[in-house]
């Protein structure tokens, strides 16, 4: 009998209905000679300290770090009947087909089911991009040997296994330190979760620390025959200028603008090129988190949530957890059948199909891009818009054009390039005249008035729509000159769609060069499907403070970050560990190499912490210890809340929190 080991319960009656398994069990589907059943999520977590040893269950620093010789997975106190159903179809089984979402994380929690439970038969991989019929179909017809899949798994316990080194240890050793000094609560560090917090702690101590400096533009409004035009003065002299190439000299900006005004400048350089532009690649999710957030300002988890929907409950799209934005060349076949539905799908994209050539073979296409999931686009299967919810919709047409734009030609335009030279001094300005809109039809009539990273309408530094003709040499009048008065301004604060960025490309936030050059070659910190619970994980924990669209570090959060060591905190380091993941994936490090080194750091770690001391914002009463003067925290003991001191066990002096009285009790750890 064939067992398919499926993520989720909606995950397996896809692949159920496709198989014909229509007859419904005790946590599964039978029929034609298989079964179908589900976990949900992980059904299995990593053992808790005190599974080890029962001193582990005080916190205390002298125990640390804790490392486990044999790691044991606990099954989830809500998962255990599905586990049970999971562990008796198995003895039935003579392969299993683990059908979990096509990444590392899903691989993990087919194969721990398979190894908690004994299982040594034989296994086979099915590997989705999209749960509509079509796509299981051709996924059935292409299983993969197990043996293709399993260093995702091998991957998937080195990465469980060494954020639970890191959050364990490193939570208690923080925590027991910043208790010492009266703080109550915890203050969990995290692999991924805390270098996230520098970059944000980071940004934050930039902007507030930030000190304007001025600088003055000069912008000329000339007119010529064939009419105005306005350019901006380029200064020559270094001496004038700042690293960035703006003028910080008041004086000689306004002594241009008054010997030049009124007077006539002469066109020294006149150029015009046609310039083509190719369509934005399809969406991955941090993508999609990105344009969700400036957009709509959805937050990253919001998107993620929204995603998964539109790809498991509507079919509408394809896995939504992928690092790529590229398609396989054979997919190019489908084009047909997707575009058609997509078509009768949304009425208001019919009047875009006479632009469609689905011959035509953009960047997109490009085999030697795809990693274990090709970019996001729409599936094959009509689906029903007045079913979704307006942010559905909205990221369903975010991945709907972005889909199309790539069978529609080229956006072209002429660009004119034009330096007039007036007083010994250069002004210049560019201009454009669409040739052809091209792929940018897609993007005007879909979320009209949304606004697209892909427009270019002009700005304020020297490019205007359309210039009037110009000749070399023509003559133009300075009607008037002005100086404008600029000051620098700081970065912006994170949003979580920057933040998403940030991570991904951590490379831009490492100083050291070779390290830098390293981090290239990696997809960042966290993955497509972690990213948004960790910035979740810093919200509930205090570290972190929503205004408005904007992330900002709070106190906790600066001074953790202050106190941890650079090996903690620097994005660069985990970004390493992420590659070391890849490496173990790839086959080309063991898990049990990639473990002795994560061991060997943990213990460096916290040799180190031992001889730091902390400080946090106290959330004791102030009261000191009648014992020993150290600060004092709020326990609750068999007789209701007291104040017990932060250095218990070594000092066990306690006051009652009802009357102020000494109590003779000892104070509960």
């Amino acid at each position: 009998m064939q067992l398919f080991l499926c993520e989720k319960p909606s995950q397996g009656r896809d692949i159920a209905a496709v198989l014909g398994a229509n007859q419904k069990g005790d946590g599964c589907l039978r029929g034609n000679g298989t079964i179908v059943t589900w976990g949900f999520g992980h059904l299995l977590e990593q053992a808790a300290p005190e599974f080890y040893d029962a001193a582990y269950k005080r916190w205390a620093l002298e125990t640390l770090p804790i490392i486990p010789g044999d790691w044991q997975l606990e099954v989830k106190k809500e998962g255990r009947k599905q586990f049970g159903v999971i562990k008796k179809l198995l003895k039935e089984a003579s392969e299993v087909v683990v059908a979990t979402d096509a990444d590392r994380e899903g691989e993990t929690i087919g194969r721990e089911i398979l190894a908690q439970c004994q299982y040594r038969g034989k296994v086979a991989r099915l590997w989705l991009s999209a749960l509509n019929p079509e796509s299981i179909r051709r996924a059935l017809a292409n299983l993969l040997p197990g043996d293709a899949t399993y260093p995702l798994y091998q991957a998937g316990l080195g990465r469980s296994r060494a954020d639970w080194l890191v959050g364990m240890n490193m939570t208690r050793a923080y925590t027991l330190l910043a208790q010492k000094q009266g703080y109550e609560g915890v203050l969990s560090v995290g692999r991924v979760q805390t270098p996230t917090l520098r970059l944000i702690v980071d940004r934050d101590q930039t902007i507030a620390n930030f000190v304007p400096t001025p600088f003055w533009d000069v912008v000329g409004h000339f007119a010529a025959s064939s009419g105005a035009f306005t350019a901006r003065w380029k200064p020559r002299d270094e001496t004038l200028l700042d690293e960035s190439g703006r003028c910080i000299k008041e004086a000689a900006a306004r002594s241009l603008a008054q010997r030049a005004e009124g007077e006539q400048g002469r066109v020294t350089h006149l150029e015009t090129s046609r310039k083509t532009e190719a369509p934005p690649l399809v969406m991955d999710l941090a993508t999609l988190q990105q344009e969700g957030s400036k957009r709509f300002g959805y937050g990253a988890q919001q998107v993620l949530d929204i995603a998964q929907a539109l790809y498991e409950t509507h079919k509408a799209t394809t896995y939504p957890r992928t690092d790529c934005r590229y398609l396989p060349e054979s997919m190019l076949s489908e084009a047909e059948g997707i575009v058609t539905a997509l078509l009768q799908s949304d009425q208001r994209l019919q009047s875009l199909r006479d632009h469609l050539d689905l011959t035509r073979k953009s960047r997109v296409w490009n085999d030697s891009k795809i990693t274990a999931h090709h970019g996001i686009i729409p599936t094959a299967s009509r689906c029903d818009l007045s079913k979704m919810s307006e942010q559905e919709r909205n990221l369903y047409e975010l991945v709907s054009r972005h889909y199309l734009a790539q069978f529609m030609s080229l956006h072209e335009y002429d660009q004119t390039d034009v330096v007039v030279t007036l007083e010994g001094e250069e002004f210049a300005v560019s201009g454009r005249r669409v040739k052809t809109e091209g792929w940018k039809v897609v993007f005007s009539k879909v979320l009209a008035n949304q606004g697209d990273e892909s427009s270019d309408d002009g700005d304020n530094e020297g490019t205007q729509r359309q210039l009037p003709p110009l000749t070399q040499g023509e003559l133009c009048t300075a009607s008037s000159i002005d100086v404008v008065a600029k000051q620098t301004t700081p970065p912006k604060p994170f949003t979580e769609g920057t933040l998403i960025l940030a991570m991904k490309q951590i490379a831009r936030f490492e100083t050291n060069e070779t390290l830098k050059a390293r981090l290239k070659e990696t997809a960042g910190i966290g993955t497509e499907a972690t990213r948004a619970g960790i910035i979740e994980t810093l919200l509930k924990r205090g570290f972190v403070k929503k205004q408005k669209r904007a992330l900002v570090s709070t106190a906790t959060g600066q001074q953790l970050i202050g106190a941890l060591p650079t090996l903690l905190t620097a994005p660069g380091m985990t970004a390493l560990w992420e590659q070391s993941l890849d490496e173990v994936a790839d086959g080309r490090l063991t898990l049990q190499a990639f473990m002795e080194r994560q061991e060997a750091l943990i213990a460096k770690l916290v040799q180190q912490a031992s001889g730091i001391t902390l400080t946090v914002p106290a959330t004791t009463s102030g009261k000191k210890c009648p014992e020993c003067s150290s600060p004092m925290r709020k326990r609750q003991g068999s007789n209701g809340p007291f104040w017990g001191c932060s250095r218990y066990p070594d000092c066990k002096g306690v006051v009652n929190i009802g009357n102020g009285s000494r109590k003779t009790s000892k104070a509960k750890a």
